[in-house]
């Protein structure tokens, strides 16, 4: 079974973490890595996403990087801590208007052969170099990042014991979430809180990239201790607990003679022409069981022909993915297959003429989550985006002794 434990953290000594945290560095534009930078000179993005020859100081991106956060080590901009786990909580209000939060917690989570064996990938991923992540953790020796891993462990979140623990920040970030850190160090919260983590498989949520680099580099000779593990947020599996938004597919390079529709037709029932969506039709698919068909024209439903219907039947156990359905009923047909989040952007790619049409998927359930990870299978890439996204520079943790 996996292996969770606290860590000796390394902290921003200031609570003004709105000024110094970051979104994940795969989401992060050029443009936007200069506002961070712009808006606080201890920005995480400094050591996290050392791409400006500026910040290097004549070292080169990663040994600058590397020098730089020892440097605010030094300086205490940066705090050591005793060993502890950070529980970590998001509030935000989702598309529908509800009030909504991700409450996980920080901790090491093994990367050796015995624990690996039950932290799980949950879909394929895309085709990316290891080179820049793996570089950045030779010369810092540090992760600087929490991966976000899913606990099947029932009853997880209720053994996260706020009331033990010490608040550190609260802060909101520019999508209006509000993001709050804790410290807990009680012997039996602890004890509680690893345990549980410990006791079933976690399923790797965001970060698959990450956890692999850190695989590489725990196998490389001259590799500190603690290269063992890595940083994770886990969070239970529950549905109280996560907000999973679909990932649309936008469709290009059909030739003049495809019907699209027609060709859906094989699998799925085809609605009649609506006018083009709003950012409100994914709860419609998920009331009306059906994916949708955009085209410059409107939308259509689609609803499975091997599912439950509109008319209130009911879904099987556990419903095939919609990813799954999309890309067998595509298979063939010359397709180029893109990937978009968000309604709007996929309507606007189909109305600007950027794609041919777009189909529109529901999220995937906590209970698909959970069945895939039971039979040990995996996704096709791109099924979920997991939001919010957990902030970089909460935590750091050093894999030097």
């Amino acid at each position: 079974m996996p292996r969770f434990e606290p860590f000796a953290g390394i902290r921003y000594a200031t609570d003004d973490l709105a000024a110094v945290t970051a979104p994940p560095y795969d989401v992060i534009d050029a443009e936007e890595r200069a506002a961070l930078v712009a808006q606080h000179p201890h920005n995480v993005v400094l050591v996290d996403m050392p791409t400006d020859p500026e910040d290097s100081g004549g070292l080169g991106a990663y040994a600058g990087a590397a020098a730089l956060f020892a440097r605010w080590r030094a300086e205490g901009v940066l705090v050591d801590d005793a060993p502890a786990l950070y529980p970590y909580r998001m509030t935000f209000t989702d598309e529908a208007g509800t009030r909504r939060h991700t409450l996980g917690v920080l901790g090491a989570l093994g990367i050796d052969a015995e624990s690996r064996a039950d932290v799980l990938p949950h879909e394929h991923t895309t085709p990316k170099a290891h080179s820049d992540r793996l570089e950045l953790l030779r010369a810092t020796r540090a992760n600087l990042s929490a991966i976000w891993g899913l606990s099947l462990t029932s009853g997880l979140t209720d053994l996260i014991d706020l009331d033990a623990a010490e608040p550190l920040g609260r802060w909101d970030d520019p999508d209006g979430v509000t993001h709050e850190l804790w410290r807990l160090d009680s012997p039996a919260a602890v004890k509680a809180v690893t345990d549980a983590v410990s006791s079933n498989p976690v399923v790797v949520a965001d970060g698959h990239h990450r956890y692999s680099t850190c695989q590489i580099f725990a196998g490389e000779d001259g590799a500190p201790a603690g290269a063992n593990a890595t940083l994770c947020l886990v969070v239970e599996l529950d549905a109280e607990q996560l907000t999973v938004q679909p990932i649309h597919r936008l469709i290009s390079g059909l030739g003049a003679d495809v019907d699209l529709a027609g060709a859906l037709a094989v699998d799925f029932e085809i609605g009649e022409l609506e006018p083009l969506p709003g950012p409100d039709v994914v709860a419609r698919l998920v009331a009306e069981r059906a994916l949708a068909l955009v085209t410059p024209d409107g939308l259509r439903l689609l609803h499975p022909v091997d599912g439950p219907g509109p008319d209130g039947a009911e879904p099987h156990a556990v419903e095939p993915l919609d990813s799954v359905r999309v890309a067998d009923a595509l298979d063939g047909l010359g397709a180029e297959v893109k990937y978009q989040h968000g309604v709007g952007h996929a309507v606007a790619a189909v109305t600007g003429g950027r794609a041919q049409a777009a189909i529109l998927l529901r999220p995937v359930s906590v209970e698909q989550i959970r069945a895939t990870a039971d039979a040990r299978g995996l996704m096709p890439p791109k099924s979920t985006f997991f939001w919010p996204k957990p902030r970089t520079g909460t935590v750091f943790r050093s894999l030097e002794p």
